[in-house]
């Protein structure tokens, strides 16, 4: 029963939850999306391999040959070339693709006994992944060339993206040796004589950055692996291209180079006569001047924040697996729960236990309170009153009660004071010792009242909760939470059950003893779940709260995205407040123990926690969209959908539906269950500052005969 919210003295505001912290989590959202996407971007970041397809336009293929046969190359302003080769007598041994944590510092060793040097062309990526390995190659007096960022295709990539790829591989290197690199190799490079006109036109742009293009003479394609006497023939074998020392070509990263790292030992020990030289040394050029601490910084920036893009990504994958793992453990947990509970057998005929009272709380309820009343006077238990409680209702509620002239229903009225205080005065006013507390908006079965009292057949019940279900579920939004009562709440409520552990006895449809009622003070008001906040202390009273799902009762379900938003925030908040109120629970013995250590963490764990970290996992989702395989993202989503779809049918079958809604499991993956966990964090949040929430009340649409007959028609029989 929705309940009119309290006074206001003059002049105080009323308690709004400041709006910041939906912009706080959309920043945060798009700050974890961005690191993820730039992990993502550095993560393809490989080695050489075939070269990308070429693009369209006015012959891009064709050969280019620059002016003279040298393969380092320098490009001014007006597309005029110069070339230059090696110094006669000498080798430059270039590697590309690293720095390579695994077969860098072996090439390094060899190159340390051989007392030679060579020139390290490396990705940016990888740089400031192990900016370690590139200092020492400094240290030892090698040179060091950009080869970009991700080793992408210069030709193939737009002009923004060159430029990018360059200054940020330039920037890590000055952040790793503060050293500023003049030298760059395009990947998928080769010697000049395979140089094509978009080669040309890459070239020409990045060298108007201030770099040096260095080709090779030789191209051992060791990255293909064709074994060791293929590289070092390669190597050693001169094709005439060029009159100087050859620059040759190998790889340090990208894949397996163990081949490249035995050649290197080869070469370095069988080619007589000549001398290692880096290219800077056989170029005679000027040492690398020093990066400036802008750039430094710039570049200490990016690697901080690869590294935690990283760190980001490797935990948003575990905490994806935790996810899922829970998730599939909680399916496991309810089905299982949910066959043994139905297992149970029922007894072959029901029992009479005595009067019951029916109070039925009602605040504005003129929409469905007739419907109410009358389909609870229907019922078959022999012997029972109806109590309906006006809470001080400003629309024709109570007129409409009296107006109903049926023999056992007692209307009381009173001044607006909250719902559990119309449950209190109904309880007061009952006559007896079983209590049924119905809201105002709940249409019962025929058979429900006597289901619902028979598991007081055991004297240590003491609350009994029905099985609610949708009655207004013709739309989309109808239909999810149809499956949300029948596949989340009444599961749940089966497990509960079993663990002897049931949090919540729902304020639709619950039978209580009086005794036990007594015991805790009745109906508590201090939260905002009060049907939670009474079930809790009545399990830490030592009483059992058990889950009968032959006692069905309708109840109109919001109709708006805006009333079932107020709705879920109230229940949410108010399970939270509970929560927090009986947390002594965790510690304690008995029954009391179970609720806390049962119930109580399961409620943190799924309904708190883990929809506190689906914005993260969502964010996720759409990263593995952009980065992953969609093979694989295909395969996860469609197996877990596969999963929720054969729980909800076994669910469906369970409660006696019909499974003609299936169709709708999937979209409420993706749409509804984003609205339920934002609902979540809006609770938290509220719960984290700390303010006094209000009952907010929904509109009534009313719950007609014809939308309960159709509901109820929907069922198998």
């Amino acid at each position: 029963m929705p309940s009119r919210p309290p006074t206001r003295p003059p002049g105080q505001l009323p308690n709004r939850l400041p709006r910041a912290h939906w912009l706080l989590l959309a920043l945060a959202c798009l700050v974890l999306l961005a690191e993820l996407c730039f992990s993502g971007y550095v993560s393809q970041a490989g080695g050489e391999g075939p070269r990308q397809p070429a693009a369209t336009g006015s012959d891009p293929t064709a050969p280019f040959s620059p002016v003279g046969s040298g393969p380092v190359l320098s490009i001014d302003a007006h597309a005029a070339v110069r070339s230059a080769s090696m110094p006669p007598g000498t080798v430059a041994l270039t590697y590309d693709d690293g720095p390579d944590p695994r077969w860098t510092p072996q090439i390094l060793d060899a190159l340390k006994a051989a007392h030679a040097h060579a020139t390290f062309f490396v990705i940016g990526a990888k740089v400031n992944q192990y900016p370690q390995l590139l200092r020492r190659i400094v240290a030892e007096g090698h040179d060091v060339g950009v080869h970009t960022f991700t080793h992408a295709e210069l030709a193939a990539i737009p002009a923004w993206r060159q430029r990018l790829e360059v200054t940020l591989t330039a920037n890590a290197i000055a952040a790793a040796t503060g050293r500023s690199a003049r030298l760059l190799r395009p990947p998928y490079s080769s010697t000049p004589s395979a140089m094509t006109a978009r080669d040309f036109t890459a070239a020409r742009a990045v060298a108007a950055m201030g770099y040096l293009i260095v080709l090779a003479d030789r191209d051992t394609e060791d990255w293909r692996r064709p074994g060791v006497q293929a590289i070092v023939h390669r190597a050693m074998t001169s094709d005439g291209s060029s009159g100087g020392g050859p620059v040759v070509m190998l790889h340090d990263g990208g894949g397996d180079r163990s081949q490249t790292v035995a050649a290197t030992r080869r070469l370095l020990t069988e080619w007589h006569g000549v001398r290692f030289v880096s290219a800077s040394e056989g170029l005679q050029l000027a040492p690398d001047g020093t990066a400036g601490r802008a750039q430094q910084a710039r570049g200490l920036v990016v690697r901080w924040w690869q590294t935690t893009g990283r760190w980001t990504a490797s935990a948003m994958w575990w905490l994806i697996v935790l996810a899922a793992a829970l998730g599939v453990l909680r399916l496991a947990l309810q089905v299982l729960a949910a066959r043994a509970h139905h297992r149970r057998a029922a007894p072959p005929h029901r029992t009479y236990f005595g009067p019951a009272s029916i109070i039925v709380p009602a605040y504005n309820e003129a929409a469905n309170i007739a419907h109410t009343v009358r389909s609870l006077a229907a019922s078959d238990y022999p012997c029972f009153e109806i109590i309906v409680v006006d809470d001080g209702s400003t629309d024709a509620t109570a007129h409409i009660v009296r107006g109903l002239r049926l023999p056992g229903v007692r209307l009381i009225s009173q001044p607006n004071a909250g719902k559990p205080a119309a449950l209190n005065t109904g309880i007061r006013a009952a006559r007896s010792d079983l209590l049924v507390l119905v809201d105002g908006d709940t249409v019962f079965e025929r058979h429900a009242l006597g289901n619902l009292v028979q598991p007081f057949a055991d004297p240590s019940v003491g609350a009994v909760s029905g099985n609610t279900k949708v009655a207004n579920r013709r739309g989309l939004l109808g239909r999810w939470q149809h499956l949300e009562y029948v596949i989340g709440f009444n599961f749940d409520r089966r497990l509960f059950d079993l663990g002897r552990c049931m949090p919540t006895v729902p304020g639709a449809i619950g039978a209580f003893r009086r005794r036990a009622l007594a015991r805790v003070g009745g109906v508590p008001a201090d939260t905002l779940a009060e049907d939670t906040d009474l079930t809790m202390a009545l399990l830490r009273d030592g009483w059992r709260a058990v889950y009968t799902d032959r006692a069905i009762a309708w109840t109109e379900a919001p109709a708006t995205v805006r009333q079932l938003w107020r709705q879920r925030y109230r229940w949410c908040y108010g399970t939270m407040q509970s929560m927090w109120k009986h947390r002594r629970a965790l510690i304690e013995r008995g029954a009391g123990g179970r609720l806390g250590r049962r119930g109580l963490l399961y409620l943190a764990l799924f309904q708190v926690l883990l929809p506190l970290v689906a914005p993260a996992l969502d964010v996720y989702a759409l990263y593995g969209l952009c980065f992953l395989p969609l093979t694989r993202v295909a395969a996860v989503w469609g197996a877990f959908t596969a999963l929720q779809l054969i729980t909800a049918r076994y669910a469906l079958r369970l409660d006696r539906e019909r499974s003609t809604v299936l169709w709708a499991v999937p979209l409420q993956q993706i749409m509804y269950r984003q609205l339920l966990y934002l609902v979540v964090v809006h609770s938290a949040i509220a719960a984290l500052l700390g303010g006094r929430q209000r009952w907010t009340p929904i509109a009534r649409t009313g719950l007609q005969r014809s939308s309960v007959g159709a509901a109820m028609r929907g069922r198998l029989p």
